[in-house]
């Protein structure tokens, strides 16, 4: 596939291929988002270099798609922490997650690249198809934090850059879990409200799967 930036549509085109295109990229199959997390609330741009950073790195400051949120998990810090960075393990608990390859052998580390599949339903202007995942951790922190890029590729559908942090942070009664996201590229920043609230609708959904195999996993523990 080109490695070019497919042309942007315009009109309902547009509204409908950003749709396709966040739904995508957060791993949304229809029916899998709880209704509660129907219309989140983003938080606003920063362009300051603040906020939070794994080993001096955070997600894209200029990128005007981003959405933060985080979630309590009562289970212990390693449980947390090492669901999310056994990439391998993803399908085992993440259903939009359909494959996962490592590209490099070893622990996860700096510089090691995985790449994943997740569904891309289809719109009045797109056929349903598979959007195909190529993550580079960029820093990473045993306990602490973790953070990654790539783009997102399927067919008629791209996003040039996805930064995506988490971090993990002890606290009275289990682990703070704190994520978030930007997205560059022409296509999704075609409509950028709308790209914004499926990716936060994206994460609250994986913070949800998080939770609940990390803590369903500490419960078979005691």
């Amino acid at each position: 596939m080109s490695s070019r930036p497919f042309p942007v549509p315009s009109g309902r085109r547009t509204r409908a291929t950003a749709l396709t295109l966040s739904l995508a990229a957060a791993g949304l199959l229809a029916g899998t988002v709880p209704a509660a997390h129907a219309a989140p609330v983003h938080a606003a741009p920063r362009h300051d270099g603040a906020g939070p950073q794994c080993r001096g790195e955070g997600v894209d400051p200029a990128a005007r798609i981003r959405y933060r949120t985080d979630v309590l998990i009562k289970a212990p810090l390693s449980t947390v922490f090492k669901l999310q960075t056994d990439v391998e393990r993803w399908p085992d608990w993440q259903r939009p997650v359909l494959s996962m390859e490592r590209l490099d052998p070893g622990p996860l580390r700096r510089g090691s690249r995985f790449r994943w599949t997740t569904p891309a339903p289809p719109t009045p202007t797109t056929p349903a198809t598979t959007l195909t995942i190529t993550s580079t951790v960029r820093q990473l922190r045993h306990g602490g934090c973790i953070l990654w890029s790539g783009p997102a590729i399927g067919e008629g559908i791209r996003i040039d850059e996805g930064v995506h942090l988490w971090t993990f942070t002890r606290v009275r009664g289990g682990v703070r879990v704190h994520t978030e996201e930007t997205w560059t590229g022409d296509q999704v920043e075609a409509d950028v409200p709308l790209a914004t609230e499926i990716l936060g609708q994206g994460l609250r959904a994986w913070l949800d799967d998080l939770k609940a195999a990390a803590e369903a996993r500490a419960g078979h523990r005691r």
